[in-house]
């Protein structure tokens, strides 16, 4: 089973998807990977998801990749007692420590990290920023702070703080206890929340220790000022708009999703584009051409994949918001404008043997109208690297690794299937072919370039590269 699109589309199960006919309906309609979203739910629903997406995948016979996205720390205002306060612009509030039943004055707020990390003039933004306010003095275990945008705020709601870099580790006692549940169970990548500095990354990389892909979700100011630290030491990355937005001016999100898509790039690291892509199709059919220009955009930036959040797994309207997500994609990479604005944000060449083979094998493909480009990966490198070209034909990613055939359901243009290693030249040609045709890339007299790493299953060794006619008779 082929897809006609380069882009890959990531879905999030809930309650509107989580039945085995409907989520083998999203996979029909375009998903390629499942996101399982540990803010909610409870590890035993995971784990229903979790056997199904692997009963379908049998069922199909397709790789099915799985995403488990970890909560990560929560900040919040404690309980007001009487449950709600309306604050003005330019009045001064307190927020403290310790504290129960607060009003203006005693706001409890029991995260002692921010009474040690917040500093004069740092804002505090609550209610995904409806009210904002500005430290003006603080002590041991109180804040004052004047409002600047007036609101209400009310028990339990969260609190953001842009420039603050708190010393709060993104992993809780739950998000641990998940990772084990979900690395036992066998997802294939995890998304980390509230990343603010390289070190958060190699502190999950630590408990992961290489059984699933580390994705960094990019939702903090803090995070972009170590943005390249942070990439290199991720497997992939999340442009999680909604929570940055909240953090950084609305204005400045499209910017820096442009930036980082090419950054990724640049990187050979898979970039998804997130948050409300398609939100007005939680409660009606059909999207708003905004919305649907929003999908276009980061299709036209390069993204390797884009997300449903609440259009899938709790709207009403889930398979009718993939097959639109997969209309748009197909659209996109259509018009006739595509090819030029991708080639146009083409990250600069890294002068590396692997990546010049790479970059020669997308060129050389489109130069002699080959049909795809075959690339034999054991960890998912060769394959990514001809990715980060976008070339204008398929990548056919042969690997002998499940674990990498899953993860590459995130790989812009990948189309993978398991095989075993191959020994030789002649059984790599061999290969190369039969799949071609199996999978419907070519046919005979067609051309293919292939891409291989010597000696065979090394990983990272892609230097090698040969054209090569499929036969008659496959």
């Amino acid at each position: 089973m082929r897809r006609h699109r380069r882009a890959k589309i990531v879905a999030t199960v809930g309650p509107a998807s989580n039945s085995p006919e409907m989520l083998k309906a999203l996979f029909l309609a375009g998903v390629d990977t499942f996101r399982l979203n540990f803010s909610h739910g409870t590890q035993a629903d995971h784990a229903k998801v979790h056997a199904a997406v692997r009963a379908l995948e049998k069922e199909v016979q397709r790789p099915i990749g799985i995403l488990m996205d970890l909560q990560g720390p929560k900040i919040r205002v404690g309980t007001l007692r009487d449950k709600k306060i309306q604050v003005e612009a330019g009045e001064t509030i307190r927020f403290v420590l310790n504290g129960t039943e607060g009003d203006k004055t005693s706001i409890p707020l029991p995260h002692p990290e921010i009474f040690a990390a917040v500093s004069p003039g740092h804002d505090l933004l609550i209610d995904d920023g409806r009210v904002r306010v500005r430290v003006t003095g603080l002590g041991d275990d109180w804040i004052e702070a004047k409002v600047i945008v007036s609101g209400a705020i009310s028990n339990h709601k969260g609190v953001n703080l842009p420039g603050t870099i708190l010393e709060l580790s993104p992993l809780t006692a739950k998000d641990r206890s998940d990772l084990a549940f979900g690395l036992d169970l066998g997802v294939d990548w995890v998304a980390l929340s509230f990343v603010q500095k390289p070190s958060d990354v190699l502190e999950a990389r630590g408990l992961i220790n290489g059984r699933a892909g580390i994705m960094s979700k990019i939702e903090k100011p803090a995070a972009l000022e170590r943005i390249d630290d942070i990439i290199q030491l991720s497997d992939a990355i999340m442009v999680a708009r909604g929570d940055l937005g909240v953090e950084i001016p609305n204005e400045d999100v499209p910017g820096k999703q442009k930036e980082l898509v090419r950054a990724c790039r640049l990187a050979v690291k898979p970039v998804i584009v997130a948050t409300q892509m398609l939100d007005s199709m939680v409660a009606t059919p059909t999207p708003t051409r905004a919305e649907v220009s929003d999908v276009a955009t980061a299709i036209y930036d390069g993204a390797d994949a884009v997300m449903l959040s609440a259009e899938s797994a709790s709207g009403q309207y889930p398979r009718e918001a993939v097959a639109m997500m997969d209309s748009i994609i197909k659209a996109t990479e259509g018009h006739k404008m595509y090819r030029s604005i991708v080639e146009a944000t083409q990250p600069g060449e890294e002068q590396t043997p692997p990546h010049a083979v790479a970059t020669a094998a997308a060129d050389l493909a489109s130069a002699i109208h080959a049909k795809a480009i075959v690339a034999y990966t054991s960890s998912g490198t060769s394959a990514s690297r001809v990715a980060r070209k976008r070339p204008s034909l398929p990548i056919l990613a042969i690997t002998p690794n499940e674990d990498t055939s899953r993860r590459m359901c995130l790989l812009w243009g990948a189309h993978s299937v398991l095989s075993q290693d191959v020994q030789s030249y002649e059984e790599m040609v061999e290969r190369a072919t039969f799949f071609a045709v199996q999978e419907e890339f070519a046919e005979a007299g067609d051309l293919l370039v292939v891409v291989a790493g010597i000696p065979f299953a090394q990983t990272g060794t892609t230097n090698n590269l040969r054209v090569v006619t499929v036969p008659r008779g496959g």
